[in-house]
């Protein structure tokens, strides 16, 4: 089943179940992607949807940050639920080592020598693992492998 779909027959049952929680995050998260779409005007295919959704997760861990520095522990609960909810649509995330792995490769392929390389073995990276890695982290990864 495509990634849209799926995500449209969850939020079906959220409604029928009347998990309140969900049935919020779900909708927005097909919001996002009929707003992509719409701008886009062509259908998105679960790659596309796999990385509106990564932003999502991403934007709620900054929000996390946030409200944890502003003491609203409440809102920041409720981000993290979020992301929860947002995570079971992406797959499952790469281990240490996975990465470790991918990365060391990426470099041989590309023949990366420094840092100034650094921009292709992260376009790679971002190709083969979307959605399975923090690219924050990974950036590290591939600093450290590079040298820097």
């Amino acid at each position: 089943m495509a990634l849209k779909d799926q995500i449209q027959q969850d939020t079906k049952d959220a409604l029928r179940s009347g998990d309140k929680d969900r049935l919020s995050v779900l909708r927005m998260a097909l919001a996002a992607i009929k707003q992509r779409e719409v701008d886009e005007r062509a259908d998105m295919a679960d790659p596309e949807i796999t990385a509106i959704i990564e932003k999502m997760v991403k934007q709620r861990r900054e929000s996390v940050a946030q409200y944890e520095a502003g003491g609203r522990q409440d809102l920041a609960d409720k981000e993290a639920a979020e992301i929860e909810i947002l995570r079971t649509y992406l797959p499952e995330p790469m281990t240490d080592a996975e990465l470790e792995d991918l990365v060391a490769e990426l470099v041989a392929e590309t023949g990366a020598a420094s840092v100034k390389d650094m921009g292709r073995v992260m376009g790679l990276l971002k190709q083969r693992a979307q959605g399975r890695v923090d690219m924050g982290a990974a950036s590290a990864r591939v600093r450290a492998a590079l040298g820097a």
